[in-house]
């Protein structure tokens, strides 16, 4: 067990064990187990995990670790950046962040871990490897990695506070005539997340409506498709995802959350790429970091003219 004392971030909105887990960097099942034996408190006092969190509230917890993770130095790695304390690595679609089971392999963190061991040990849970953020496993692109404890902490810090730049490349079914905003509260349900309207009145069938804002600009029309350039100010699972199929333009090859509509000849995965990661590096000055198209999208493109 590990014992972490921290204050809810002053954005914090929804339930306590969404929260909590975005704060300490873990996984969901970490903080549910947390809550289970009784070793969250907010204020002094036992919570429950469906409690609201509270902005600024200090929070100590007892959290189970799960095993250090396992390297593996035969898959293939590509550092875009790298600093004293820090590293983008280029994630190919297919491949998951972390390691979701205990010995796990064939994911980003055991090639980084494998290249950079020192990163096994810079995130509060080790099966992370040191990632900062994730990617969808259909997802290519920047994903950010840290290399000591305090790195760690001081990138998080940036995702928590918005001010990390996130820039994604994604081919919409339709025609997309402008550029726009999409700010409609996402709640999951089963494995996917679904906009909800009204927050105020969310579905009994779905978790907590948690706040997200997805900003896209046209780069290039074809006839049936159109290349966003996206922003997201928040983080929320699959937001991307969800807010365009909403719009009635779901991600290209997306057939999770656009159905048939998404279809696409010669796409074997969705077209969604992490394209620019700017921040702030813990030594200093601020950094932006950019993966090129895959050459499968790349082909797709071709193929549209």
């Amino acid at each position: 067990m590990a014992h972490r004392e921290l204050r809810l971030p002053l954005t914090a909105t929804g339930r306590l064990d969404r929260v909590l887990a975005d704060a300490l960097g873990v996984g969901r099942a970490t903080v549910k187990r947390a809550f289970a034996l009784g070793e969250v408190r907010v204020r002094g006092r036992r919570a429950r995990a469906s409690d609201p969190a509270e902005p600024g509230a200090p929070v100590a917890v007892e959290i189970e670790m799960s095993g250090p993770i396992d390297p593996d130095p035969k898959l293939p790695l590509r550092v875009l950046a790298e600093g004293p304390g820090w590293l983008v690595a280029d994630k190919p679609a297919g491949v998951a962040t972390h390691p979701l089971r205990e010995g796990e392999t064939g994911t980003l963190a055991s090639a980084v871990v494998a290249r950079h061991p020192e990163c096994a040990a810079a995130s509060p849970d080790p099966r992370d490897g040191g990632a900062v953020q994730r990617l969808d496993v259909e997802t290519s692109g920047c994903v950010l990695f840290a290399r000591d404890r305090a790195a760690w902490e001081a990138l998080h810090a940036q995702l928590s506070a918005r001010t990390v730049d996130k820039r994604y490349l994604a081919l919409a079914a339709g025609r997309v005539a402008s550029g726009g905003v999409c700010s409609v509260p996402l709640a999951a349900r089963g494995g996917r997340v679904v906009p909800v309207p009204d927050p105020e009145r969310p579905p009994k069938t779905t978790g907590a409506p948690r706040p997200a804002e997805t900003r896209y600009e046209v780069r290039r029309a074809f006839e049936q498709h159109t290349l966003l350039e996206v922003r997201i100010i928040t983080g929320v699972m699959h937001q991307i995802r969800a807010h365009l199929a909403w719009l009635g333009h779901p991600v290209a090859g997306d057939v999770l959350y656009g159905g048939s509509a998404a279809a696409l000849l010669g796409l074997t995965r969705h077209f969604l790429h992490a394209a620019v990661l700017g921040f702030e590096r813990p030594e200093g000055g601020r950094i932006t970091v950019e993966s090129p198209l895959p050459p499968e999208l790349e082909r797709v493109l071709e193929t549209l003219g």
